[in-house]
């Protein structure tokens, strides 16, 4: 099943964005790929062949290790490039040799591993991430505390980032994330190196952010997608295996598949289905 289409989404932004950023949207989805295809090296195709719209809401992407996950979201970040198919993001066609500058403002990207400078503090990185943005100058002061504030980090914002553990440079992470106050986020493992009570707050800030943006969480945890999100989008070996909702994906299963609860057991039953694509696990 697909996705609810956004509506109403005026004024989505904060005062750090330009006007035309808050102008009424004019697109169906913020998230539209039709046969989109992305090749890795000289033969792999890391994404084939994949039809997917998503609108406002936490979208899980779940898949086996190399199901090709992190190839799609560096692909929606713009960070790759579309060897075929289409891909709109906020109405915007992506691909050719376009840079997509004013698009990019309007996306948070966390990747699974990250750069920094350890001399930075906490707030100097999520500054100099603002400042990439092209967030305001006026702006960033109060957009970048509004951001340590959400991830918990408020306290530690004027320590060096080389003294944090790695749960707080994720956190720091996903700061810079959604500093821009993005209308497209996209997390890969977000909760990696979290502890379960860093994890449950992260699973309510992304609530509270799905609710006028469109998120996209990879995770290899079934249990974050389950109290996280609104839907669950399988992929395997590339392709697109279901797309639906938490329930739907917990009834495919049953018990004979493998899995300590329904979703992992409905996440087992669908990529076991010879009617479907198997993913390599």
């Amino acid at each position: 099943m697909t996705i609810g289409k956004n509506l109403g989404k005026e004024h989505r932004m904060t005062s750090a964005v330009s006007a035309a950023d808050i102008a009424p949207t004019a697109y169906a989805w913020e998230i539209r790929a039709t046969g989109l295809k992305v090749r890795v090296g000289r033969k792999r195709m890391a994404v084939d062949a994949l039809d997917l719209s998503l609108g406002t809401g936490v979208h899980g992407l779940l898949g086996p290790n190399g199901a090709g996950k992190t190839t799609l979201i560096r692909t929606l970040a713009t960070v790759l490039r579309p060897t075929e198919g289409s891909l709109e993001l906020l109405g915007e066609a992506v691909g050719g040799m376009g840079e997509h500058r004013a698009l990019r403002r309007r996306i948070g990207y966390l990747p699974q591993e990250f750069g920094y400078y350890k001399r930075f503090t906490v707030r100097e990185f999520v500054e100099y991430m603002a400042w990439l943005k092209e967030v305001p100058k006026a702006d960033i002061p109060a957009a970048v505390q509004r951001a340590v504030e959400r991830v918990g980090l408020a306290d530690r914002a004027d320590e060096r980032m080389k003294a944090l553990s790695g749960g707080m440079v994720r956190r720091a992470g996903i700061a810079q994330a959604i500093v821009n106050d993005p209308a497209i986020l996209l997390l890969d493992e977000p909760t990696a190196g979290l502890d379960p009570a860093q994890r449950l707050r992260l699973r309510e800030l992304l609530q509270e952010l799905g609710t006028d943006a469109c998120v996209l969480v990879s995770t290899h945890l079934v249990e974050d997608v389950a109290a996280a999100c609104t839907d669950v989008v399988l992929f395997a070996e590339g392709r697109l295996v279901f797309q639906g909702t938490v329930d739907e994906l917990a009834s495919a299963g049953g018990p004979g598949h493998v899995g300590d609860s329904p979703l992992e057991r409905g996440y087992s039953a669908l990529l076991q289905d010879p009617g479907q694509e198997r993913g390599t696990w």
